[in-house]
């Protein structure tokens, strides 16, 4: 064996290690956290509007439905096989596969609404006033949910109902000549290429569109300004844009950052299956899947950063549970 390949072996095994610790740590942080943002949206009293609330509370739905179904119920058995082997005698892994996949896709697709929202709201003011209502919020994140749950349907047909407890991207039992099949490949392909491709290409167009009107509007108001009084007077209507377009490129840049490896790894898995041999180390797809799944729990961070009242809401939640954990005791 070459020393190349010994190196990664080594890195992967050290990975599996670490995972027993990450994986674990990461739901007990992910759960809470995701709970609490939803509790705290859902007061609607963190200043944003209710259409924005509407999108954020959804996403932290999504986000706490994909640390439980795959974080939880997929990769803590997978790391902890010989704890879990019970789970190969349950045998509705193909309907796992099929709620794991949609929740996923609604966690990807409910940011990528979001972020067109935001870009609409910013950059066409004619149309900000029909389209970014809560109704329409509520709409629009229905039918992506249900989209998501139609598209993966298929996932029942190609997976057996069969739990595989291993380190691999099909957590199912499949058939060798199935999984290497053609048609296999190219449906696997199509739906890496929708989730999280497509996203990324919809993030970028609809944050770069988002940016130019900013620039060009902060330029054409200054301008205004020096030609009126020579005095630059405070602007809300531009202070409110820059928070908007603050909060939506930190989320956007954070999921597009975590999701990078796992688009990249998983792509090139499959076209090597196709006859192009571009593969990358196991331990490449085993940091890609990691950074994804952190992806769940960051959010409310950004939140905590970006918005002061939900901070402040956040403080008055752990006072009063503080308060509340004392008053019990005493």
């Amino acid at each position: 064996m070459s020393l190349g390949f010994l190196i990664r072996l080594q890195i992967l095994w050290t990975l599996y290690d670490v995972q027993k610790i990450y994986y674990p740590l990461l739901a007990a942080v992910g759960v809470p956290v995701n709970i609490v943002t939803i509790a705290i949206l859902s007061r609607g009293k963190c200043g944003l509007s209710k259409c924005v609330t509407h999108y954020l509370m959804e996403m932290a739905v999504a986000d706490l439905l994909v640390i439980i179904i795959d974080l939880i119920l997929r990769q803590i058995p997978i790391v902890y096989r010989e704890q879990f082997s019970f789970v190969q005698s349950i045998q509705v892994c193909n309907i796992h596969a099929i709620l794991l996949y949609a929740a996923t896709d609604c966690s990807v697709w409910f940011t990528v609404t979001f972020t067109f929202d935001r870009c609409v709201a910013i950059c066409c003011q004619k149309l900000k006033t029909k389209y970014c209502t809560e109704k329409t919020a509520a709409v629009v994140l229905g039918t992506v949910a249900v989209l998501s749950c139609f598209k993966n349907s298929f996932w029942y047909f190609l997976y057996t109902n069969e739990y595989w407890l291993s380190n691999n991207p099909w957590f199912c039992r499949v058939a060798f000549n199935v999984s290497r099949s053609l048609v296999w490949t190219i449906i696997e392909l199509m739906h890496y290429i929708l989730t999280p491709f497509i996203p990324f290409i919809f993030i970028l167009l609809f944050n770069a569109l988002t940016v130019r009107h900013i620039i060009v509007a902060s330029r054409g108001r200054r301008r205004l300004q020096d030609q009126s009084h020579g005095e630059r007077s405070n602007d809300p209507g531009m202070g409110n844009r820059r928070k908007s377009m603050i909060l939506l490129l930190v989320i956007s840049g954070n999921f597009m950052l975590l999701w990078a490896v796992f688009l990249v790894s998983s792509i090139l898995r499959r076209l090597d299956y196709l006859g192009y041999p571009i593969s990358l180390p196991t331990f490449v797809s085993e940091i890609g899947l990691m950074l994804q799944l952190l992806s769940c729990c960051t959010n409310t961070f950004i939140y905590v950063v970006t918005q002061r009242k939900f901070k402040e809401e956040l403080k008055n939640g752990v006072r009063y549970s503080l308060a509340m954990m004392v008053k019990l005791i005493r």
